[in-house]
């Protein structure tokens, strides 16, 4: 007989996080397929939006992503003719990202789909519930931030 205590992946904060995320993630993906975007490559492009002539590296930091994913996302986002790179003003070793028109385009008609799915995700607590769950997880981001820089 097995007396071992089954640990509970439901009570498992990394475990939890990851299924909630990949819900949310098919939702926005789902809504998004008609514009032929991923919500990886749509959280690029809104940051480009939001700053034009970010270098990728800035980008990178903005949307929680490493390098090289960026750098893939970028070129599926200058393929599409979405975005695109120029050599740096500051440091002509980097490259300044560029919104098109046809990327400016897209995220605003897109905007409204990634909203719909946060208050879908809201529609589930309180308002102070969600203000709580924001906190929390910028909390757990920093502070695995910060045990990932010291190993």
């Amino acid at each position: 007989m097995n007396n071992k205590k089954a640990y509970d992946l439901w009570r498992s904060a990394g475990f939890m996080l990851g299924t909630s995320y990949r819900k949310v993630s098919a939702l926005f993906q789902s809504r998004l397929k008609p514009f032929e975007i991923t919500p990886e490559q749509w959280s690029v492009l809104y940051q480009i939006h939001l700053e034009d002539g970010l270098i990728q590296k800035e980008i990178a930091e903005r949307t929680g992503k490493d390098r090289p994913t960026t750098t893939r996302i970028l070129d599926h986002l200058e393929q599409k003719g979405l975005a695109d790179r120029r050599t740096g003003d500051r440091d002509r070793r980097s490259f300044q990202v560029g919104i098109t028109d046809k990327g400016r385009e897209l995220i605003l008609k897109t905007l409204p789909l990634e909203m719909a799915a946060n208050e879908d995700v809201r529609g589930c607590m309180s308002e102070e519930e969600y203000d709580t769950l924001i906190r929390l997880l910028i909390r757990i981001d920093h502070h695995m931030k910060d045990i990932l820089e010291r190993e």
